[in-house]
């Protein structure tokens, strides 16, 4: 089972005693904020929970599947996100 948007927002909305249109405002913020920092290469760390950073991806040579032709493959950016102690805690139990 996974939350989806929708039900991440009335979720945080009913332990904060928010609005869902609040929390659903908080999460678009974040959603924002992470997505402007990691595209200036800034890492964000929320202690205990999760830190989310930009990583750089050499270029390879990969295989066309249907052909199995070689193709070069640029090099670029990736996303690693690192569980944080208490997510690792919840998850370990």
């Amino acid at each position: 089972m996974s939350l989806n948007k929708s039900e991440l927002a009335s979720a945080i909305a009913a332990k904060a005693d928010l609005t869902k249109s609040d929390a659903e405002a908080a999460l678009n913020a974040l959603q924002e904020v992470l997505i402007e920092s990691l595209g200036q290469g800034e890492a964000v760390k929320l202690t205990g929970l999760l830190s989310v950073e930009r990583v750089e991806r050499a270029a390879r040579t990969g295989r066309n599947p249907r052909t199995g032709e070689e193709i070069q493959i640029p090099a670029g950016y990736g996303v690693k996100i690192s569980a944080g102690s208490l997510l690792k805690k919840a998850v370990a139990k």
